[in-house]
C-alpha cells in the first residue's frame, strides 16, 4: 500500500465528512472506497466500448444485423420468462 496527497476544497473535505459519517465510514475509508468505485465503473465503461467497438467491426466486416423488430420480440419474450430461440444475424433485406 502507498501513500498519496490529494487536494480538495474546504467545501468538499466538509462534504467528504458528512457522507462518511451517514454511511457509518471515516473520510479516508469513504474516499477510498469512491475512488475503488470510479476506477471500476472506467474500467466497465472500457469494456463497454471495447466490445461495441468489437461488434461494429463483425457488422462492418459481414454486413450482418438483426433488425431490431426482431430483436425486441425476443428480448421481450425473454424478459417474460418465456422461452425464445434466439434470432441470427442476417444481411439487410433478408427475411427472417
Amino acid at each position: 500500500m502507498s501513500t498519496t496527497t490529494i487536494r480538495i476544497s474546504n467545501e468538499l473535505k466538509a462534504r467528504v465528512a458528512r457522507a462518511a459519517q451517514r454511511a457509518g465510514k471515516s473520510a479516508h475509508g469513504f474516499i477510498v472506497e469512491a475512488i475503488a468505485e470510479k476506477a471500476e465503473l472506467e474500467e466497465r465503461r472500457a469494456d463497454f466500448h471495447g466490445s461495441a467497438e468489437q461488434r461494429l467491426a463483425r457488422i462492418v466486416e459481414t454486413g450482418q444485423t438483426i433488425p431490431w423488430q426482431t430483436l425486441q420480440t425476443y428480448l421481450r419474450a425473454r424478459a417474460a420468462g418465456k422461452p425464445a430461440r434466439r434470432p441470427a444475424a442476417r444481411a439487410p433485406g433478408r427475411k427472417a
